[in-house]
């Protein structure tokens, strides 16, 4: 056996690297995108552009981000404006800077949660980290030291942070780590199925446990709209079992579901809420997490006593950004696309409905919003069917279970629409006779 081991050692040592760039590439087999990456070095609108020159339809908004469109001028002119004053400042201790605070009052003022602080940061793995951590601090705070686990739903993704890796419901996340979570008080719950949560809860004690965490709709898990009843159950067993709810709205957030929060569209009454995408459009790396009283006031108490949450990161609050994201929301106001989101969701899922009724190769089309997701039979591989797209000049991405994703941004035609999904059905349709 040890001969073995030494061998293959030897033999994977004498392979030469695959050459390439220096950027290594995110959540990929080097070797199998090397080559075949598609550098974007433009943009404007709905639409991307490669350097080679090819104009593609961003059907999947970035990584569901680009909600009003590449390349506004106003917010190129914030971020300007806002430099040529102050590039940044931190916001530790004594010292704050004016677009924090700015931006902290008008995301406030939108809240999904009641009278909330705001905790910013520099995006949404961050952001999960953080509310994960302050979950954890508040039962210390309280005296009951055994809470410590974070409940996640299977197929969940929360970012890539240490506690995002740690509570991802997609296995292949926490894989190579060596230990099953770097981040060990953690349990996955199911993804739809509220008694088999309750059982959960029993099993592991109320008493252990800090939160549940959930996205109200999963996005790269496959884009799971929750089942009927699902959310509100989970919410009744955080109340009746002295658990905080954190929701993981970094890709519902400002808009995205047709409401400013999916909180609002779902009735739900979390404890935390974490955000980032949606609150700059990605036109600036931002996000935070918003913080009901029953968490906060404890550390506003005027006394001696009052305890410290020992966390602040370098860029949280930063000016620029920040400046970025006030701007941003004056447009999403201004422009009214969150109602426009709204307004376009039955001309979406009934988009969708009839891709899915038309075409023998989808199995199943998911969607809340203008959020949603093709499911393709196994044997037509949906990797395959976005290279296929890009080629026809419109971008999609796979996601888990041989999903394509469809997360077009806000400001999309209802004719780019209909181009976006007749491609695809072309792209299924060639891959599946390949």
């Amino acid at each position: 056996m040890t001969t073995t081991i030494e061998n293959n050692a030897s033999e994977a040592t004498n392979r030469a690297p695959v050459d390439g760039p220096a950027l290594w590439p995110a959540q990929a087999q080097a070797p199998q995108v090397i080559g075949r990456q598609l550098v974007i070095e433009g943009g404007e609108g709905s639409y991307i552009v490669t350097r080679e020159g090819q104009r593609l339809f961003d059907g999947t908004a970035g990584l569901w981000h680009a909600n009003i469109g590449h390349s506004r001028p106003e917010l190129a002119q914030a971020a300007y404006d806002q430099m040529m004053k102050l590039e940044t400042y931190h916001t530790f201790a004594r010292f704050t800077n004016d677009k924090a605070d700015t931006l902290a009052e008008k995301l406030a003022e939108v809240s999904p949660i009641p009278d909330p602080k705001i905790i910013l940061n520099s995006g949404g793995s961050d952001a999960i980290d953080v509310a994960c951590k302050l979950a954890r601090r508040h039962w210390q705070r309280e005296g009951r030291s055994s809470k410590q686990i974070i409940l996640s739903r299977e197929f969940a993704y929360h970012g890539l942070h240490a506690y995002g890796t740690s509570i991802a419901g997609l296995e292949f996340n926490r894989e190579g780590y060596g230990t099953e979570s770097l981040v060990p008080e953690t349990a996955r719950i199911s993804l739809d199925d509220p008694e088999q949560v309750r059982r959960v809860v029993e099993e592991i004690g109320a008493e252990n446990i800090a939160a549940i965490v959930t996205e109200p709709v999963q996005g790269t898990g496959g884009v799971n709209p929750p089942s009927e009843g699902y959310l509100e159950t989970i919410q009744e067993l955080c109340r009746d079992n002295d658990i905080l709810l954190i929701l993981d709205e970094v890709i519902t957030g400002f808009g995205r579901l047709g409401t400013m929060f999916a909180t609002e569209r779902y009735g739900l009454e979390p404890d935390l809420v974490t955000f980032a995408k949606g609150v700059t459009s990605g036109y600036a790396p931002l996000g935070g997490i918003f913080v009901s009283p029953r968490i906060w006031e404890p550390f506003y108490e005027d006394s001696p006593d009052t305890p410290i949450f020992r966390h602040g990161s370098t860029y949280a609050g930063h000016a620029t950004a920040s400046a970025v994201a006030i701007k941003h929301l004056e447009i999403l106001q201004n422009e009214n696309l969150v109602q426009r989101v709204h307004d376009l969701e039955p001309t979406f899922g009934a988009a969708l409905d009839s891709l899915a009724s038309r075409n023998d190769d989808v199995v199943e089309v998911r969607y809340a919003g203008l959020l949603g997701g093709v499911t393709l039979r196994d044997e037509v591989s949906a990797g395959a069917v976005c290279d296929r797209m890009v080629d026809k000049g419109f971008v999609s991405r796979p996601l888990r279970g041989n999903t394509l994703q469809v997360s077009p941004p806000f400001i999309m035609t209802e004719q780019e629409l209909d181009d976006f999904l007749a491609a695809m059905d072309e792209a299924i349709r060639e891959e599946a006779a390949s």
